[in-house]
């Protein structure tokens, strides 16, 4: 029988592209596509004319209309689509602060204002598929959507509808920009065909494009953490400088206030000085009370701020950022209070390749990219550095960059952990100290530390200098040059990267104490992560029940 004319074509395919080159290029492509298409099958082309417009592709913002309301998209059976990539934290640079805060009154309850740029056509992808204009959608997304604030809307198609098939995490290289991502499928809650991840069959797809029977997106924050972990301290300007010129500043005579640099200078670290060696800098720190006229009291501290932060700040579109120039951005009072208390703050990077925690005196300042426990006792430091934790927060946490490492993040990974009974952070150390299972705990995690520490500086390869002036921890310098190039190699990146015999006998002794402190009789050599996971998740659900 001779085959019909298709009767398909170009014109059934709907576009938004906000570009008007790249909105006819599209259209270009789409027609040219479609010749070849028809050649290929023993089919004529159209030849008056060859190429047809197609303004079934829109040349359009497609999250907002002229009028600075929400574009309607049409209905169609399916959306594909790989949206802009662009960070929540980086919109008003990419959009501008009048589309931004557009965009937030458009969209205020349905897309967290800290999301990604992507997690917008996500939203509106399923409000499609809700109100029956769609029915099904695939889009692209930089894999962070599985974590953080992006995931709430993976929730939100999670619960009103399913999603079926789901790329987590693939390798993506657009002109030499690699970054990773997530591809997700989903549809309404009414079909009954099978789901698939990564290729392979699975019986569930949770919202964090996972297929665990323990669905961790549904654990919830616990109160019993609540107010002990804190994000470091954000600068927002050149307040950092090295230490050579920070210990000139110390020595220089008294203010006219009478009073020494000293109390505005800190040691500070970010989370590079924490996986390899600190870089030394120093940072100058007017808190987040001072006044403009009393920090010009502390004569050079300030005109160093005044040269090389005011310029920059001045301009800055947020107005709080402009007029408070001499003072950090985010300076954590909470944080700075609550470690006042202590002898030591707990530090993690937010991003590393090895979930590591490290002790840090309360004198150093911890920068933002630093999520800093509140507490200075061992046992706390030992839950958070055992394979429970660590099983938890990789499970919880999101993923980052090219390398794909695991992101820390407070609301997730911490304040949802559910730590053993009577040993959990709301408790003062010295309330459990005599508990047994607090004393084992605390003895490993003592000894894990202590190995640590002369591993990364070995007592005859360096030495402690007190400072110029009193009141800040000793420095740790090289011997020598030698030293010094060894030293250099000594990092906790490296040192995990090897895991030597004896650090992973130290972890496991410390694993077992905290199975221990958990009840976990069966622990033997460990458990499997599910098991963990299972465990985790049922003490977490069972604890913010009764709250």
């Amino acid at each position: 029988m001779p085959r019909d004319f298709p009767a398909v074509g170009p014109e059934n395919m709907l576009g938004i592209e906000i570009n008007p080159f790249a909105a006819e290029l599209a259209r270009v492509s789409v027609w040219i596509g479609e010749i070849q298409w028809m050649r290929e099958h023993g089919f004529d082309v159209s030849r008056n004319p060859i190429l047809k417009s197609l303004d079934n592709i829109a040349c359009h913002d497609a999250l907002l209309d002229d009028d600075g309301m929400e574009y309607e998209w049409p209905a169609a059976e399916t959306i594909i689509g790989n949206p802009p990539f662009l960070g929540g934290k980086r919109l008003r640079d990419g959009l501008g602060d009048v589309a931004v805060d557009t965009m937030f009154r458009v969209y205020e309850g349905r897309v967290p204002a800290e999301a990604d740029l992507v997690c917008y056509w996500f939203a509106k992808a399923r409000e499609q598929i809700k109100e029956g204009k769609t029915a099904r959608a695939g889009l692209v997304s930089t894999n962070s959507i599985r974590g953080g604030a992006n995931r709430e809307v993976l929730d939100d198609i999670a619960e009103t509808g399913r999603i079926f098939e789901a790329w987590s995490d693939e390798p993506w290289i657009v002109d030499g920009a690699a970054v990773r991502v997530s591809i997700t499928c989903f549809d309404g809650d009414d079909a009954d065909e099978g789901l698939n991840l990564d290729g392979k069959s699975v019986a569930q797809i949770n919202s964090d494009l996972s297929s665990s029977q323990t669905d961790l997106t549904r654990s919830a924050p616990l109160r019993e953490n609540a107010g002990v972990a804190f994000m470091g301290d954000t600068k927002g300007g050149a307040f950092d400088v090295s230490g050579d010129h920070a210990r000139q500043w110390l020595t220089l005579p008294l203010n006219p206030n009478g009073r020494p640099n000293a109390e505005v200078l800190k040691p500070w670290v970010n989370g590079m000085d924490i996986t390899r060696r600190s870089a030394g800098k120093w940072i100058v720190d007017f808190g987040w009370s001072m006044s403009e006229p009393e920090a010009a009291l502390f004569e050079a501290p300030f005109r160093h701020i005044q040269e090389n932060v005011k310029p920059l700040r001045a301009a800055n579109n947020r107005e709080m950022y402009a007029k408070f120039w001499w003072r950090h951005v985010e300076p954590r009072p909470g944080l700075m209070t609550k470690a006042a208390s202590l002898t030591r703050l707990l530090v993690t990077p937010e991003v590393s390749k090895h979930r590591v925690f490290r002790w840090l005196d309360k004198r150093i300042l911890p920068d933002h990219k630093l999520q800093v426990i509140a507490r200075d006792d061992d046992v706390t430091f030992g839950i958070l550095v055992s394979i429970q934790h660590f099983t938890w927060s990789r499970a919880v946490g999101s993923w980052h960059g090219v390398g794909n490492d695991p992101r820390y993040t407070i609301s997730t990974c911490f304040e949802t952990f559910p730590f053993p009974e009577g040993l959990t952070p709301n408790i003062p150390a010295a309330d459990y100290a005599a508990d047994p299972r607090a004393q084992a705990i605390a003895a490993v995690a003592r000894r894990l530390d202590e190995l640590r520490e002369a591993w990364l500086n070995p007592a005859d390869l360096v030495r402690r200098v007190p400072e110029v002036v009193p009141g800040y921890p000793d420095r740790i310098l090289p011997i020598g040059d030698k030293a010094a190039a060894i030293l250099k190699t000594r990092t906790l990146t490296k040192l995990y990267n090897e895991r030597p015999a004896w650090l992973d006998h130290a972890h496991r002794d410390l694993d077992k104490a905290v199975a221990a402190a958990y009840g976990w009789t069966d622990w033997g050599d460990g458990l499997p992560d599910e098991t963990i996971l299972e465990r985790l998740f049922a003490l977490n659900q069972e604890r913010s029940q009764r709250q």
